[in-house]
């Protein structure tokens, strides 16, 4: 009998999902609602997993229980975060064996599997994490949005939100940012602002950095200055992960993953740009987290 496999990548936006044959062909795909993992209340991250799991499965025209899955959620680095979806994920019958991890963990699988490199992620949230030639990890950021997640999509948006309201008060030069911003939230003053932000989600929030970039592109002063801040935060994870690192043998190479940092998109070309004037090596392809799963999810059927 054929094996099969699931790996899923979960995070503050969506959750995605791949089915794989024994031989890591991908046999099929789906996209749900956000999963990240929280010990207090593991059952939402549940749910969405096990969702799109069900989904993936009937695009491959498979049946569940899989014989694995792997999950890489957001939260998911937390021990007793991880350790609560995991339970409630071996409950659910999506898989005989169920594992979780960390989305990065995964994402960093994909672009180096057992071997060194850096990943850099930039979405809702924001992080670096390394691998030395010697077998050493660590990582930069991932502080969460409380505290941390510089250079990532919460803080863009959360930046942009401030500027419009030092605009209203006359404390900032004049920026499109705010007719921009009322527009996209169907709102009809700065007044507004407030009331959506106390009740928003952190990836309504970060749904606000195409917005933003949108206005930097076409010229204005504050909505560049918000992008040039974000990367240049982003350039400083990856700086400091090679520093924490080192020394390096060779220049690692620096993967590029999350909303923000994919071909195309508001970070990516001056992300680019950043690293290059660094001399930093940059892994010249897309990154696949879902795909970095399934292969954990399939080394635990071997």
């Amino acid at each position: 009998m054929s094996r099969y496999v699931i790996g899923v990548d979960g995070g503050g936006t969506r959750t995605r999902a791949v089915v794989l044959d024994e031989d890591g062909n991908d046999l099929g795909r789906a996209e749900g609602d956000a999963a990240v993992a929280d010990a207090v209340d593991p059952v939402p991250a549940t749910r969405a997993v096990a969702a799109v799991c069900g989904a993936a499965a009937r695009v491959a025209e498979i049946a569940l229980p899989v014989d694995a899955v792997w999950a890489g959620l957001a939260g998911a680095g937390r021990e007793t975060a991880r350790s609560a979806v995991e339970v409630e994920l071996g409950r659910t019958g999506v898989a005989r064996v169920a594992r979780v991890g960390t989305d990065v963990f995964a994402a960093f699988h994909d672009a180096f599997g057992e071997g060194p490199g850096v990943l850099l992620i930039a979405g809702t949230g924001s992080i670096a994490w390394g691998r030395a030639e010697d077998g050493r990890e660590g990582r930069v950021g991932g502080w969460g949005h409380h505290v941390g997640d510089e250079g990532s999509g919460y803080a863009i948006g959360t930046d942009a939100l401030r500027r419009v309201t030092k605009t209203a008060d006359g404390r900032a030069p004049e920026t499109t940012l705010r007719e921009s911003i009322l527009s996209h939230l169907e709102l009809s003053g700065v007044d507004e602002l407030v009331q959506w932000k106390a009740t928003a989600r952190r990836a309504n929030v970060a749904a606000l950095a195409p917005v933003v970039a949108a206005n930097a592109a076409a010229g204005d002063a504050a909505a560049r200055e918000i992008i040039d801040d974000a990367v240049n935060e982003l350039e400083r994870h990856v700086l400091a992960v090679l520093e924490n690192l080192g020394p390096w043998q060779a220049p690692p190479r620096v993967a590029l993953a999350g909303g923000l940092l994919q071909p195309g998109r508001a970070l990516r070309a001056p992300m680019e740009a950043a690293l290059a004037r660094q001399g930093v090596p940059l892994l010249e392809r897309e990154i696949d987290p879902a795909m970095g799963a399934g292969r954990l999810a399939c080394a635990i059927v071997v």
